[in-house]
């Protein structure tokens, strides 16, 4: 699923231009440096790409877990059918990734006749459900969704926090009342937030990745150099 897993680019060892990003991670790229002297790529931004060097060099993925992130793989069907049945929809699951030159992605819901996308966001609990769409907006999600758009060519897509009954085995010491939801009226349990395209932060998007790809390289080629058996040796 888009977003689980933190991406590395194994086939692009040497930081080649053919490194792309996915949609989940575009948001950590697009903050901005805090002077010019940080150059295009914040810090933040950075320490990100550094991440993804470091699971390219040693081979492995970052994973990481938690009971909410295995509440929204295991209950993401409830929310689709929570969120067809509110909206009067009837979307399945979207198996297919897009890619273009610089980014690729996995969506949940695509509506081609009216061009809109749908993310699902299956809330943890009562207590973690936003009841307002301001409490939705998140720059993380927002550049998840113009990745979505770009690929996809729609015109806006949404972002639907849905609430759904948690499996017994994750709910744990929490008060059950959080989590057992079914019994609250189903128009009340999805608050949808919607991200409109902009062609200029799209640009902007594949700008920031064209410097990510940059620095990638650079930092592979570092770790190369500086750990050599030939290095090595000589710092011995």
């Amino acid at each position: 699923r888009e977003g689980q897993a933190e991406e590395g680019n194994r086939t692009n060892r040497n930081g080649r231009p053919s490194m792309k990003f996915r949609c989940s991670s575009i948001g950590r790229l697009m903050t901005e440096p805090r002077s010019k002297s940080e150059g295009p790529l914040s810090v933040g931004a950075k320490t990100y790409i550094r991440e993804l060097a470091a699971q390219e060099i040693f081979g492995v993925d970052f994973v990481v877990s938690s009971k909410a992130m295995e509440k929204g793989i295991e209950c993401e069907s409830d929310s689709i059918a929570l969120l067809n049945t509110v909206r009067g929809l009837s979307l399945e699951k979207n198996t297919e990734r897009k890619s273009n030159d610089f980014i690729t992605g996995e969506c949940d819901l695509f509506d081609e006749q009216t061009r809109r996308g749908h993310d699902i966001k299956t809330s943890w609990s009562i207590a973690t459900f936003p009841i307002v769409v301001s409490d939705c907006e998140d720059k993380l999600y927002e550049f998840q969704m113009r990745g979505y758009m770009a690929l996809w060519d729609a015109d806006e897509w949404e972002v639907n926090y849905c609430l759904v009954d948690t499996p017994d085995r994750l709910t744990g010491f929490e008060p059950m009342e959080l989590h057992f939801v079914s019994n609250i009226p189903e128009h009340m349990r999805v608050t949808t937030w919607t991200v409109k395209r902009d062609m200029e932060k799209e640009a902007a998007i594949f700008e920031k990745v064209k410097h990510a790809r940059e620095y990638f390289k650079a930092v592979i080629q570092e770790f190369d150099q500086t750990h050599s058996n030939n290095e090595l040796r000589k710092a011995a």
